[in-house]
């Protein structure tokens, strides 16, 4: 009895361990297709940890004892994409950041700092020592032939250097274009005679370049008192002096020099410090140019000019410095830039057209002027030029206009507008009687002048506040005033009423003090121009 009920719990036994194993089973079956979803999300990121590591076909196998269930259905997952072989790619300096969050996210590139690219050429790696001693003008044209061989490249002058630089021309016309000049540090002019031979018209010249930008922080010093001593008498004078000096009875005193290398006489022919010639769409922005022997700044046979927050910097009585001269150059834009030098801040001479300058600071110097021209009876023209927001302080002119007796051409479409001046000797000047000699030649052609307007001239004066001089075989035409309001400083010199010659316009609105020398409408016998004389 004993063995049967034995044998009996046996086999009770094993029927419910069947039946309990079976509904297991039934589970993981039912459970599979999540599980298994589950699991190929995990395998996805597994990915990019575990390299070498093949995921198969995303399922682990069934341990259990049933039927082994279809894979589960992928339609609309995207497929992971395989990633690329690694191929000579240097192994960055530090462990790349995880990307279990976002598998799909490439690792960062490796920072490479410390080397110069293959566009870049500093002219420290070509021999320039920087000591302000060393001549590294060798350095320079050597930095420049690499340079000039790739488009966009970037010559960089480094801050903290001091170079010392001969005549030197960055030529084309067959460098690439848009080749940046970062200029950082400071350059600087030898003041030894023989460096520059019998004398040059300039000292950094840019020719022929198209996209040419001088761009940085850095300082161009042409150490211009060695030349202001030996030919402070030599130069011509300003017609506008020869009216000033009887009145105060003075003659400016010459700025103090400084004695050139070896005692030398530096040659006449004083150069510019930086010159751009033939030139297509250069800009000059942030540098600081300083005691150029003669003009600062000149762009000559350009388009596209574009000059802005520049700063220029000479005495007031250092000759013939001018600031930013203009010639024969189109579509130019000079902004956001200060002037303080010994002639025109800025001096627009003939074939320049379309001329924008706007928020300038102008002083010491001479103004903002138009000319000189037709000089030696030469044709000039000039037209569509506007002058508007700039500041003068303590200049010799405001805005002017001077041309020699002689000439031919034209000058118009002149707009000088919203000018701040203050203790300005002339802050308006129209001069066809011009004359750098102490006496010229009376001739009857002159360079016609017409389409001149002036708007919010405003400020103080110290000697005549308009001085229009016109030509009397061809007078000042359509000429312009509104909302003029020029007052006297009372100062020690004798100050003269507004004064007119042949000069014909419209007063839009009264102005201070009244001009009432100004002729109403146009001259009865104004001769017609002949074609020699239209632009």
């Amino acid at each position: 009895m004993s063995a049967l009920s034995f044998r009996g719990f046996t086999y009770m036994f094993l029927i419910v361990f069947l039946i309990w194993s079976s509904n297991f089973e039934a589970c993981i079956a039912r459970r599979g297709k999540h599980w298994r979803h589950s699991s190929s999300r995990d395998a996805s990121a597994a990915l990019y940890k575990k390299k070498g590591k093949s995921y198969g076909n995303g399922h682990n196998k069934n341990h259990g004892g049933g039927s082994k269930p279809k894979p589960p259905s992928h339609k609309g997952t995207p497929t992971l994409p395989k990633p690329p072989p690694h191929k000579n790619i240097p192994s960055p300096p530090y462990p790349p950041p995880s990307n279990e969050d976002n598998p799909s996210t490439p690792p960062p590139k490796p920072y490479i700092g410390g080397h110069s690219s293959s566009t870049t050429f500093n002219v420290l790696d070509f021999g320039a020592k920087g000591d302000g001693k060393t001549d590294d003008t060798k350095a320079f044209q050597a930095a420049w032939a690499e340079a000039c061989k790739v488009e966009a490249s970037t010559m960089v002058v480094p801050s903290d250097y001091v170079f010392f630089v001969g005549p030197i021309s960055f030529s084309g016309p067959y460098c690439k274009p848009n080749i940046v000049f970062q200029l950082d540090g400071t350059i600087v002019a030898p003041t030894n005679p023989n460096a520059w031979g019998r004398g040059l018209l300039q000292w950094l010249e840019f020719t022929k370049l198209v996209g040419i930008t001088i761009q940085g922080s850095g300082v161009i010093d042409g150490k211009g008192s060695v030349w202001w001593q030996d030919h402070q008498y030599d130069d011509p004078i300003d017609d506008e002096e020869k009216l000033i000096v009887p009145l105060n009875q003075t003659v400016p005193s010459p700025p103090l020099p400084i004695q050139s290398e070896l005692g030398g006489k530096m040659p006449s022919v004083k150069p510019t410090a930086l010159r751009f010639y033939g030139s297509f769409n250069p800009t000059v922005t942030g540098i600081t140019i300083v005691n150029s022997p003669q003009c600062h700044l000149k762009f000559d046979n350009c388009n596209g000019v574009m000059v802005h927050n520049v700063s220029i910097s000479s005495p007031g009585n250092s000759p013939n410095t001018d600031g930013i001269h203009l010639q024969n150059s189109k579509d130019v834009l000079i902004y956001g830039s200060s002037m303080a030098c010994g002639d025109d801040c800025i001096s627009i001479q003939t074939g320049c057209s379309n001329v924008y300058v706007h928020n300038v600071n102008c002083g010491p110097g001479h103004g903002i002027s138009i000319g000189s021209l037709g000089k030696d009876n030469t044709r000039a023209c000039v037209s569509n030029i506007t002058v508007r927001d700039v500041i003068m302080h303590n200049t010799m002119t405001g805005v002017r206009i001077k041309t020699w007796q002689g000439g031919s051409g034209s000058v118009q479409g002149i707009l000088f507008s919203n000018i701040q001046v203050s203790e300005v000797q002339f802050p308006i000047v129209i001069d066809q009687f011009y004359c750098d000699k102490r006496t010229c030649k009376n001739q009857t052609s002159a360079v016609s002048l017409a389409g001149i307007n002036y708007e919010r001239i405003r400020g103080t004066y110290t000697v005549m506040p308009v001085h229009f001089a016109c030509s009397d075989s061809l007078p000042c035409v359509d000429v312009s005033l509104t909302s003029v309001e020029l007052k006297p400083i009372q100062e020690q010199n004798h100050l003269y009423d507004p004064f007119c010659w042949q000069t014909y316009g419209e007063l839009k609105t009264p102005t201070v003090p009244p001009i009432g020398c100004l002729q109403i409408g146009k001259p009865t016998n104004n001769r017609i121009q002949t074609d020699h004389d239209v632009c």
